[in-house]
């Protein structure tokens, strides 16, 4: 009898470790890939023509807000064959192939991790066509997630101790440690980095809570909102000169969620009155009604006859680790 029973036990020990066995994690080897590039798979003959021109108009468009076309994502182009081995882990990946089957949907995690594979499929020109249009924008978004991850994820590993944000305004950012405190006053916040002929910058403030009360003025708001700042605490390089927004050109204004809050995103082109200087920004007025309050996180940049996409990239990704001191406890 006893014999019996460890064999029970033991029959026991070994179903429950096949279990366990079972419920283990798939490993995946870490995705590859430099921030914002594209790896498009799919038979050459098909991107050269109509096909790879659609493709182009969406993945390759330009982004919102700068001085110069830049587009959303570097685009690598290769044949299916040419996509096995180490390949196969580029972190964002478009797979489009002429088959009988149509489909259009997103994958995570296939062949590395962190990863995102969009794949489309179908027939004819207007399926593929049809196909592209209809997964375009939710696949540019997933693109766009995991390369803001990954940007966080590289900038992370050393960061910054300043803690002027959290005394002024009650919010940190994970911000690099190469960024230094170039400002502070009560409820402002400058921070800055050098990088080759120019800067990038981060800016902090607070807004009254009734502050963009009116849709019909929203812009012009956020314009004049911009235009004050920067006449009171971003000076030009002579004295009366100093930030405002570009007055040829209205700023993009999208709806956005920064730091679980309600926010609105506005892009656009910044320049120094009265004297020749520019580039981009981008704004978030995020709707902090813990606080009864509009915080408002800037980045913009200066970097002439350089290209500015992955300055703001990068600037966007800070800006979108924001946490608020009231929220610690929820």
């Amino acid at each position: 009898m006893k014999k019996i029973g460890i064999l029970a036990v033991i029959l026991l020990m070994a179903l429950f470790a096949c279990n366990d066995s079972g419920k283990k994690k798939r490993f995946l080897p870490q995705s590859t890939g430099g921030i914002n590039s594209l790896m498009v798979v799919m038979d050459t003959e098909l991107w050269k023509g109509a096909v790879g021109d659609k493709i182009r108009e969406h993945f390759a468009a330009q982004v919102l807000g700068l001085p110069q076309a830049e587009p959303i994502f570097s685009i690598t182009q290769i044949p299916p064959q040419v996509f096995k081995g180490a390949v196969t882990h580029s972190r964002s990946v478009l797979f489009v192939e002429q088959d009988t089957v149509s489909l259009a949907h997103v994958k995570t995690n296939v062949y590395a991790e962190p990863q995102k594979i969009a794949v489309i499929k179908g027939e004819t020109y207007n399926d593929l066509a049809g196909n592209i249009e209809k997964l375009s924008g939710q696949a540019i978004s997933s693109f766009k997630q995991v390369e803001i991850k990954e940007a966080q994820k590289r900038f992370t590993r050393s960061l910054s101790k300043e803690t002027a944000l959290q005394e002024e305004l009650g919010i940190s950012l994970r911000i690099p440690s190469l960024y230094k405190l170039g400002k502070r006053e009560k409820n402002f916040v400058w921070m800055d980095i050098q990088i080759p002929k120019g800067t990038m910058n981060i800016i902090a403030y607070e807004m009254p809570k009734e502050s963009f009360s009116t849709d019909s003025t929203f812009v012009r708001d956020i314009i004049k909102m911009r235009d004050s700042i920067g006449k009171m605490h971003v000076p030009g390089p002579y004295e009366n000169t100093f930030m405002i927004t570009e007055k040829a050109f209205a700023p993009y204004v999208l709806p956005a969620e920064i730091g679980g809050k309600k926010a609105a995103e506005a892009r656009g082109i910044w320049e120094i009155s009265g004297y020749p200087m520019a580039g981009p920004f981008l704004t978030y007025i995020i709707n902090d009604e813990a606080n009864q309050r509009k915080l408002v996180l800037e980045g913009f940049t200066f970097a002439p006859s350089a290209e500015k996409r992955d300055y703001m990239f990068e600037l966007e990704a800070i800006l979108r680790t924001v946490k608020f001191n009231s929220d610690a406890g929820s």
